[in-house]
């Protein structure tokens, strides 16, 4: 990935969020040596974990890939518009590792966080995001293990999306690696609000005010309605596809007509 400007401060600003963990749970009686070394064993070990979940996206991307590729040159429709990957960073990394508490040991961390390597596939249609996420569920050797639906259940903010994480083989030179993987399947409309939304509450930590938070609720059923909108539209592009042994027995009906 680029390097950002500030990269080159993170060990710096790292090893200063460490460093205040440690006098802290030094504060309550924890062996300050030992937790200075613990410690500095899970910032080196993070390079290793972060190349494992990179290598993760790598191979869910490629199947993303190949549906993506296989629908434009054998169908003349694809339900993949758009693909981005993330990548928490050493920093990120580290600081929600801190915040969220818990043993810092990477199989602690690894169990309880989550979102460390993200794909984000971004669709034209509501039905379209279903159809990406079966066809990828279907894959043998992927393993969905949660499945939020925040497009049939939106949250208290008005964010809609899919989200899947999935495990997926890694196969390195001496062992056989399981990495977890967070797919966020969304439309095109609510990709554009989540954006917004991200920007404002970053802009303003999270305490929007009123004003805008009003704004942002009414962009939402917007965007809520546009996709009904189009979703009756696209008929006339592609048939609804078909969803066996569905994943979502709770998601919306395609809208009536009228």
């Amino acid at each position: 990935m680029t390097a950002t400007p500030g990269d080159a401060d993170v060990p710096d600003r790292v090893r200063d969020m460490v460093a205040a963990r440690q006098q802290q749970l030094a504060t309550v009686g924890a062996d300050p040596q030992a937790l200075a070394e613990q410690l500095r064993q899970v910032f080196e070990e993070f390079t290793e974990l972060r190349m494992h979940y990179q290598f993760g996206i790598d191979e869910v991307l490629t199947k993303v890939e190949i549906l993506r590729k296989e629908f434009e040159q054998m169908h003349d429709y694809s339900p993949i518009e758009h693909v981005r990957t993330r990548l928490k960073s050493v920093e990120s990394l580290v600081e929600k590792a801190l915040r969220t508490e818990g043993e810092m040991t990477v199989r602690a961390i690894r169990e309880r966080i989550h979102d460390i390597a993200g794909i984000r596939i971004t669709c034209s249609f509501v039905s379209d995001a279903y159809w990406v996420a079966e066809m990828l569920a279907a894959q043998g050797d992927l393993e969905v293990l949660t499945v939020k639906d925040y497009i049939a259940s939106p949250k208290a903010n008005g964010y809609r999306s899919l989200h899947l994480i999935v495990r997926v083989p890694v196969y390195l030179s001496t062992h056989v690696e399981q990495v977890p993987v967070e797919l966020q399947i969304r439309t095109i409309a609510m990709d554009f609000w989540a954006s917004v939304e991200h920007k404002l509450s970053y802009k303003y930590e999270r305490n929007l005010p009123p004003e805008l938070r009003a704004e942002l609720d009414d962009a939402a059923r917007v965007a809520d309605d546009l996709d009904a909108r189009m979703e009756r539209l696209r008929g006339e592009i592609r048939p609804m596809p078909v969803h066996e042994g569905s994943l979502f027995a709770q998601r919306p009906a395609p809208p009536a007509e009228g």
